[in-house]
């Protein structure tokens, strides 16, 4: 074991070690920019506020929720992590994400069951391997691990390659786009049949804008017996 003079001088070593790397690399706030921490708690007061009701142009049929607009520290941690591969937002997102699925149970707008299936909204596939990984199935893999082990992420959805970017399209537009875009994924059918009748089900995403990824995923997983009951995502725009 180091004398306290030689653990003195180390840990004098790593705080200047940790001031060049900050000096290299400062450490910001992916919400608002702050110098000093990856996540401020001004900032995480932000995801963790009460969740707010959304009424999107296309409606889904289940109760829409959001931990908060599209805007501020949501809408900066949102496009970091998923466009400067900022992934160490998954946690403060996926905590936020957490606390807003406990609110809504103890608003009653969630079932009482044995046991809760968080079903990411689908993606493409190759937004996924460019950014490292779905960083909604992150999200969700967050909140199930701080909600414990009745809590599960069920991936059952994907995007055909062949829908456009949503992005600037207008609400009609995004709906036709979906048609028949999202499908099921094969595993996914015999990984929900044993569970569904007995679980309650929310999707998740990290924006909504006009509901249509909402509603036609819904509409799917309905194809194959599966409720969705009430639909959460990061942000509403």
């Amino acid at each position: 074991m180091p004398s306290p003079t030689v653990r003195m001088w180390l840990d004098g070593a790593w705080q200047v070690v940790r001031a060049g790397a900050d000096l290299v690399v400062p450490l910001l706030c992916g919400g608002c920019g702050r110098a000093g921490a990856r996540w401020c708690r001004s900032c995480d007061d932000v995801a963790h506020d009460d969740p707010i009701v959304l009424t999107p142009r296309v409606a889904p049929p289940v109760g829409a929720w959001a931990l908060g607009r599209y805007r501020g520290p949501l809408r900066s941690a949102i496009l970091e992590l998923k466009e400067h591969g900022r992934r160490d937002l998954v946690t403060p997102l996926g905590s936020g994400l957490a606390r807003g699925l406990v609110t809504l149970a103890a608003w009653s707008e969630l079932p009482d069951a044995t046991e809760l299936v968080l079903v990411p909204a689908p993606t493409r596939a190759w937004s996924a391997r460019r950014r490292g990984g779905d960083p909604v199935t992150a999200i969700a893999a967050e909140a199930a691990s701080r909600l414990g082990s009745r809590v599960r992420v069920a991936p059952m959805l994907r995007t055909s390659m062949w829908a456009r970017d949503s992005a600037g399209l207008s609400a009609r537009g995004r709906v036709d786009n979906l048609d028949h875009a999202i499908a099921v994924r094969p595993r996914a059918r015999r990984s929900i049949a044993s569970t569904h009748a007995r679980a309650a089900v929310v999707l998740v995403d990290d924006v909504l804008t006009t509901g249509a990824t909402a509603s036609e995923s819904i509409r799917v997983l309905a194809g194959i017996g599966v409720r969705v009951d009430a639909v959460l995502v990061i942000a509403g725009a």
